[in-house]
């Protein structure tokens, strides 16, 4: 029983050392946020300029710009001794696709309806097929033969 009492004071201990060493080794963000904003974010607005907005969605077009600018993030974590990825380059990059690519499908066509003659079946054969098993059962209830 001593034994046990013991070890959690210590564990205690241990994670209270190791959460003001996270806190102490952890990266300087808002000096990051500015770097990544500054650097990286130029750059690649410079060059999304330079493409033309409607050619934001041609992959061949942009994946030069977006390498750059994710290296680029990658590059200024490691100078500040920060995590990649981190919660910040994730916003970074979310924000970035709501204004570059919010309207880019995934394979770069927009996507759209399927034809009619592909559509109908889909539609069709699931009402027929609640009408027919309807019917069963209501013809089933009314045949009272074979019930107990």
């Amino acid at each position: 029983m001593a034994l046990e009492s013991t070890t959690i004071p210590r564990h205690l201990l241990w994670f209270i050392l190791a959460y003001h060493l996270i806190v102490i080794a952890a990266c300087n963000e808002p000096i990051y946020v500015h770097l990544i904003e500054e650097l990286c974010l130029s750059k690649f607005k410079f060059d999304m300029e330079g493409i033309g907005q409607n050619l934001w969605c041609d992959w061949k077009k942009t994946e030069g710009s977006y390498g750059e600018l994710t290296n680029c993030t990658l590059l200024i974590a490691k100078k500040l001794e920060c995590f990649w990825p981190n919660q910040v380059v994730n916003e970074f990059f979310v924000a970035i696709h709501k204004h570059y690519f919010i309207n880019c499908s995934l394979t770069g066509r927009l996507p759209r309806d399927p034809p009619y003659n592909i559509l109908y079946p889909f539609i069709v054969m699931p009402i027929l097929v609640t009408f027919f098993m309807t019917a069963m059962v209501v013809w089933r209830s009314k045949r009272n033969e074979g019930i107990i």
